[in-house]
């Protein structure tokens, strides 16, 4: 027995066999006329059994049937425990043959004089699926009955198994039809499917029109009646004054393709639903009379995002088009009223000319900087790209900052640590007996002040530059900032609660264990998942990953997740290089040193806070003398910075420079250490 749902949903059609069920091994059905066994589904009962509670007998002289109701068939009793205001059908076989010829009309008798729906199977698929299956199988199955001797066991027929499914299936379209064409809408809707000349004419579509022929038959042989067409078919161009009045005369239009560009129907059906007054005379409608227009559309399509008001559905779902389409057809008039209202509003706001001026000046905004950059191609095949670059991003030249060198005394210096004074390449990650010497050079310059500014962790950069008495270092993005090897660390106010990392850390770990090569880093203030010694796609795409799987996990956590330069880190909120730069700039400012001087050299994103930090025209416009900066990136690329050098190699070339200019400022006692080394060098 099925309960009727008020909104019903198609059942899955599901088959084990190749081809439609119903025809399997040869089974045809004869479809009858179903317009009659349609009745309302609210507050419906369906009882479905294999035969009918009905008696039937066929007058052998007029060849009139007459039906009775069984009264010894529980079906029949069965209503008895009903309530009494429910409407019960019955679904079922006759135990009578009847002729093809006379289904019809009696599918219309029974339905109107006893609530019941045949179903007609063929006498040999009755006989084959009910004596057949059911009996040799499923009621031996279901009472627990297994074979006395070897020899009475019945071996699985597929042939009884099909005629199974064929009459499943049978029952199964019966009960659909009673659930779903809502005989209140019989004889008052019409679909007008028109089919635009196809721009080729290929085997999909001749198949795609061959469908649709078949389809619109078989809906108008089973809900059509004489002088009612429930589909109407229009294969072949239609003239613009034909598509008018069609949309003018639609109350729904629906534009269901799978996929489309911009396409403009429902534009233009909204425009004719609004009218003018020769079609408002034509149509013999009121003038000012309230509007109304309904909208069905595909989300594939691409006027979809632009129509809030139209029902969007997935062309491929088609039980929510057939919902669409009756929540369209049966929407109360006032809400059709205003949905027409909110589209012709847009839409004639929104029209052509609208479109093209948006579109050049969409056009000119994405130019505006265009002209004046220079593009520069980079890679072969597959990795091949180009960089749009600024005219003014240009290469740092030494002469230029040893140049700005001699003309200032009080000099910032912002070095990143790895990929800009240590390559990402090197296996020891420590800085290099010549990257020591050249720092401590700069240092000895009372008038340089010089950090390295990196993500790592404060104990590493304290091993690495044990040997510089005076740089200073800004640990973990400028979490953790030191002045000299004496001072004491200074930590930024952050977040005291670590209690993210008990999230974090677990799943960085799934990740490292899935990912040869890969390793956690763990600071005092952060986590790092590296993945450099990994291969290079997959580490990549689990990089992503963890990305994704850090954000949704942390998303009520005061942290941010960013990727790196072959790494995913999560720190505080709060904590970034540029910052830490505009404290140290702050200091100075405050200790009655402004900067003169600043130079900011890095490679990776973190960086381009440095950049953004370093050139902020409110912080310029406070110093009494705006400084000379330098921000510089490491490899050509789009970046904040004004500069670039090309590698760690070129990096350090110019920090050779400006160590051999800050010593020959200084006392003769460091000469020797120019000599030095020059040597080193």
């Amino acid at each position: 027995m099925f309960n009727s749902p008020q909104t019903p949903r198609r059942i899955p059609r599901v088959m084990n066999v190749p081809g439609t069920v119903s025809e399997v091994d040869g089974f045809k059905t004869n479809a009858g006329d179903f317009d009659a066994l349609s009745s309302e589904c609210c507050g419906k009962k369906i009882i479905v059994a294999n035969f009918l509670p009905l008696q039937a007998q066929k007058d052998i002289k007029s060849g009139r049937w007459s039906f009775g109701f069984d009264e010894d068939s529980l079906l029949l009793q069965m209503k008895d425990g009903i309530a009494s205001d429910t409407d019960v059908v019955y679904v079922g076989s006759l135990k009578v043959d009847v002729d093809p010829s006379e289904q019809d009309e009696v599918s219309g008798r029974l339905l109107k004089e006893f609530n019941c729906v045949p179903t007609f199977l063929p006498p040999d698929l009755q006989k084959y699926f009910y004596h057949g299956f059911c009996k040799q199988y499923l009621w031996s199955l279901f009472h627990y009955m297994l074979p006395m001797f070897p020899d009475y066991g019945n071996r699985f027929d597929r042939f009884l198994w099909q005629a199974y499914l064929s009459a499943n299936k049978i029952f199964a379209d019966k009960i659909m039809e009673l659930l779903r064409q809502q005989p209140e809408l019989q004889g008052k809707v019409v679909l007008v499917q028109i089919l635009n000349p196809a721009r080729s004419n290929g085997k999909d579509v001749q198949e795609a029109r061959r469908e649709i022929y078949q389809s619109t038959q078989r809906i108008n042989d089973v809900f059509g009646c004489p002088g009612y067409e429930p589909v109407v078919l229009i294969d072949g161009r239609v003239p613009f004054y034909e598509k008018t009045a069609y949309y003018a005369c639609a109350e729904c239009c629906i534009v269901n393709a799978v996929r489309d560009g911009m396409n403009l129907v429902p534009y233009k059906y909204i425009v004719c639903r609004q009218g003018t007054s020769k079609m408002d005379e034509a149509l013999q409608i009121a003038a000012g009379s309230p509007r109304m227009s309904m909208l069905v559309v595909s989300e594939f399509i691409g006027c979809s995002p632009s129509l809030s008001g139209a029902i969007r559905v997935n062309p491929w779902n088609v039980d929510a088009v057939a919902d669409a389409l009756n929540m369209a057809i049966t929407m109360p008039d006032v809400e059709k009223q205003l949905r027409h209202e909110k589209h012709y509003r847009y839409v004639s706001s929104h029209d052509v000319a609208y479109w093209a001026r948006s579109f050049m000046q969409d056009l000119e905004r994405a130019c505006k900087e265009h002209y004046r950059k220079n593009c520069w191609g980079f890679g072969f095949g597959m990795s091949f790209r180009i960089l749009s670059l600024s005219p003014s991003f240009r290469h740092l030249s030494v002469g230029d900052i040893i140049s700005a060198h001699g003309r200032t005394c009080r000099r910032a210096i912002y070095l990143d640590y790895d990929g800009t004074v240590v390559p990402h390449s090197s296996i020891p990650k420590s800085p290099s007996p010549e990257v020591i010497l050249v720092l401590n050079i700069l240092c000895r310059d009372p008038k340089n002040t010089v950090f390295i500014v990196s993500g790592r962790g404060q104990n590493s950069l304290s091993d690495w530059f044990a040997q510089c008495e005076n740089i200073g270092i800004a640990a973990e993005h400028g979490c953790f900032i030191r002045w000299s090897r004496t001072s004491e660390w200074e930590t930024i106010p952050v977040a005291a609660d670590f209690g993210w990392k008990r999230i974090a850390e677990p799943v960085m770990k799934l990740y490292t264990e899935a990912t040869d090569g890969s390793y956690i880093e763990t600071k005092e203030s952060s986590l790092v998942w590296h993945h450099q010694d990994a291969y290079p796609d997959f580490g990549s795409r689990q990089a992503k990953e963890l990305l994704d799987h850090l954000e949704s996990v942390l998303a009520n956590e005061p942290v941010v997740v960013k990727r790196g330069r072959q790494i995913v880190e999560v720190k505080p909120q709060g904590v970034t290089k540029g910052l830490v730069t505009e404290k140290i700039l702050s200091t100075m400012t405050s200790n009655g040193k402004p900067p003169d001087f600043v130079l900011c050299i890095g490679d990776d994103r973190s960086d381009e806070d440095m950049f953004e930090s370093i050139s902020n025209a409110a912080y310029i416009s406070s110093l009494p003398v705006p400084p000379e900066i330098f921000a510089c990136t490491v490899g050509q690329k789009p970046s904040k910075a004004r500069y670039y050098l090309d590698d760690t190699i070129d990096v350090l070339k110019l920090l050779k420079s400006l160590a051999a200019a800050s010593s020959s400022t200084t006392s003769t006692s460091h000469t020797k250490t120019e000599v030095s080394f020059e040597s080193c060098a």
